[in-house]
């Protein structure tokens, strides 16, 4: 996108159509991203063999921990680079660019090194049993040991394009992963008879397939992105790396959260059998559907919010969250109710067990309950995100997990058992959706009280 395009996206276009422009290919991502990690499930489901569907859900809690190198050098470097194009700081723009993509590349390659080294220990650690531990470790072995990196990569690169206002190609590098990865599944799964094993090879290599539709993009519009793969503009300025870090730590730390919460359910689930894992893990899959919408509408719009955040358009910025808000409230409540009555056929969808169907069904309903509260707790996240307001993200994130949701699986499972586990996050949802709602009218009011000129604060004094 050239500068007359990105400048017209984020100063002049009517609020429907930027946000349209930002937010809808984020969400068809987000929703082909969600397609692709229930390909996994839905694949090896069809082998009908708990065991082989108990090993993608044990590995989640590794993959979802790659989201903390995503959030730290994605969203820290592109909510950097969108606040840094408000304020006409090129420079700050590229640098940001330049130790995103580096650090993600890097970091990456580590995470599977300790993963290697630790490689025994990790499937005690996310529950693996003398039953499940084979399954778990083909699966693991591509998707961890060598698809860290791949896959970290390609995410952050999606986030620095996004950015720039090219939502849509950011998009499309995603999705291209994604439906190679969903063509793949069942040619290694079945056709080479590999299991869980074949899934995570068809992940590795769609991955992998994104990074270079992203190393090609940026060969092409290299005369007008910000974006280089050049080393010489990697340089590790303090005030950048303290901007990024401001807002991609406590993200990481989110996520990290994210991986406890996890693993501390998959572990109690763990002791009802392989059945109740997998049950579990269906229904997280279908769960991620309104997640990942939710969290790409507010992914989505936060160029926007973070720019005109930056260049003091009060009116653009509340009027990007409230248009938001508007859409997706109605639309969230309306597919949680579709998918509470639909929710045998949904779990039916992955696996032809009966036990597991059963478990699954009661879980997801609880689960997908949750959904409509999901948009006023990710919409202040991403706009604190947004605004290098970070810190407020990460009181969320420890509110959510270890104050309300990790305490209240464990109380419920032990006064319910295997029926009281999916309760605890529907409370946390509750909870902070409530106080997200506050805190996102405190920050619109407090923003409007800077940007008043002189005589609108008068105005306001003497009402």
């Amino acid at each position: 996108m050239n500068s007359t395009a990105r400048n017209n996206l984020f100063e002049e276009a009517p609020i429907p159509r930027a946000v349209g422009k930002l937010v809808v290919p984020t969400i068809l991502s987000s929703l082909v991203m969600v397609l692709y990690n229930l390909a996994d499930t839905f694949f090896v489901g069809q082998l009908n063999d708990p065991i082989q569907n108990a090993a993608v859900t044990l590995v989640a809690p590794l993959m979802l921990a790659f989201n903390a190198a995503n959030n730290l050098f994605g969203v820290g470097s592109s909510s950097m680079m969108s606040r840094a194009l408000g304020r006409k700081d090129f420079d700050t723009v590229r640098t940001s660019a330049s130790i995103g993509l580096y650090c993600s590349a890097f970091f990456g390659i580590l995470f599977s090194v300790l993963c290697l080294i630790f490689f025994n220990p990790l499937l005690t650690l996310i529950g693996a049993d003398e039953t499940t531990a084979g399954a778990t470790a083909g699966y693991m072995l591509w998707t961890v040991i060598f698809g860290a990196m791949p896959s970290i990569l390609n995410v952050v690169m999606a986030y620095l394009v996004r950015s720039e206002g090219n939502s849509l190609h950011a998009s499309i590098g995603t999705m291209s992963g994604c439906f190679l990865n969903m063509i793949l599944d069942p040619v290694f799964i079945f056709g080479f008879n590999m299991g869980a094993a074949g899934a995570g090879l068809a992940t590795f290599i769609s991955n992998c397939f994104a990074c270079m539709y992203f190393f090609v993009l940026l060969y092409r519009t290299r005369k007008y992105t910000f974006i280089s793969l050049n080393p010489k503009n990697l340089r590790f300025d303090k005030s950048v790396i303290k901007g990024i870090f401001a807002v991609g730590i406590p993200a990481s730390i989110q996520n990290i959260l994210n991986v406890i919460g996890m693993t501390v359910l998959n572990n109690l689930a763990a002791d009802y059998g392989p059945d109740a894992v997998a049950a579990m893990g269906i229904a997280q899959k279908i769960y991620m559907v309104p997640v990942q919408v939710a969290l790409g509408g507010t992914q989505g719009v936060m160029p926007l919010v973070s720019y005109s955040y930056a260049s003091k358009n009060f009116k653009r910025f509340k009027s990007a969250i409230t248009f938001l808000a508007m859409v997706f409230l109605p639309s969230m409540l309306v597919a949680a109710i579709l998918a509470f009555i639909f929710s045998p056929q949904l779990i039916k969808l992955f696996i032809d067990n009966a036990s597991v169907i059963e478990y699954g069904e009661i879980f997801f309903r609880v689960m997908i309950c949750a959904a409509p509260f999901l948009v006023s707790d990710f919409l202040v996240v991403g706009v604190c995100q947004a605004i290098g307001r970070g810190k407020i993200s990460l009181v969320f994130a420890l509110l959510r997990k270890l104050v309300l949701e990790i305490p209240s699986i464990i109380i419920l499972n032990y006064i319910f058992k295997l029926n009281g586990l999916p309760f605890g996050a529907l409370i946390a949802e509750i909870v902070m959706s409530l106080i997200g709602f506050v805190t996102l009218m405190t920050i619109i009011k407090k923003f409007r009280s800077e940007t008043l000129t002189p005589s609108e604060t008068v105005n306001n004094k003497s009402l």
